[in-house]
């Protein structure tokens, strides 16, 4: 069975655009983009697109190649600053000279969207509530759409980078998961994802996993991207495992809708923790 992405976030954005018009919710949301990444503007006019069509007003922010981290920063404790500024987003990636981490850790915690800032991680980790990173936040939400079961599961996280793969270890466990993570160095991956009852892959390796990879009725979410001959390809070849396999995610079509309505979520509840 499909883990229709597109559809849950429909649903997420009708519900919000409801809300935000009934209840007459003023949101903004300022985008600062620095240098001139391709891949960055597709993504910042999608942000934009669902953010209108919800009654969010977006204020987009470029600055150039060349631009000093203290710019960014400074820009960064102006938005801070600003009462009608909702909520504040990096968009990643940024020229060598700045260090996003940094650079973003600056941004006051209840403006952070992205749930980057140490103060949202820790929460994360201490099962508190705070503002969270949308991908692993949009995964759970879908799982939970399907009726799919979290708790006791064993699941396999493959990918153990900074916007994916760790904060998504953090909600697992604080849904009761018995999480496996896996990445580069890990030796034998298959011993990993046979016994795994719910396999996430998120490090950009074209069809990485294979039906002689999982057990039968696994469950398998797909959030690598790589790009083939003008194509998207996930980390999941859908081909091998789509009849072994209980549930899958397409790709694309799949995680990319739920961290766009984990955006919207994450912006109302900005919204209202500010109140």
């Amino acid at each position: 069975m499909i883990l229709d992405g597109k559809k849950v976030r429909n649903e997420l954005l009708e519900y919000y655009e409801n809300k935000i018009k009934e209840e007459n919710i003023k949101i903004t949301l300022a985008i600062i983009y620095v240098g001139s990444d391709e891949p960055s503007k597709i993504y910042i006019n999608n942000k934009i697109k669902y953010c209108e069509k919800v009654g969010i007003k977006t204020l987009l922010y470029e600055m150039d190649e060349k631009t000093k981290e203290k710019e960014v920063i400074d820009l960064i404790e102006k938005l801070n600053d600003a009462p009608d500024i909702t909520g504040i987003i990096l968009q990643s990636p940024v020229p060598k000279q700045i260090d996003f981490a940094k650079v973003s850790g600056m941004i006051n915690p209840l403006k952070d969207i992205d749930g980057f800032t140490k103060d949202n991680l820790y929460k994360l980790m201490h099962n508190e509530d705070g503002l969270f990173p949308c991908t692993s936040k949009g995964i759970i939400k879908l799982l939970k759409y399907y009726n799919i079961k979290i708790a006791s599961k064993d699941v396999c996280v493959i990918g153990r980078g900074d916007i994916v793969g760790k904060p998504l270890i953090f909600e697992l466990l604080n849904n009761n998961a018995t999480v496996s993570i896996c990445h580069s160095q890990t030796k034998n991956l298959k011993k990993y994802t046979k016994n795994a009852d719910i396999i996430i892959s998120a490090v950009g390796h074209p069809k990485l996993i294979t039906s002689d990879m999982i057990k039968d009725d696994a469950i398998l979410i797909d959030v690598g991207i790589s790009v083939i001959d003008g194509k998207i390809v996930g980390d999941i070849d859908f081909e091998s495992v789509k009849d072994k396999c209980l549930y899958i995610t397409p790709n694309p079509g799949g995680v990319g809708p739920m961290t766009i309505a984990m955006i919207i979520e994450n912006l109302v509840k900005a919204y209202e923790m500010q109140k």
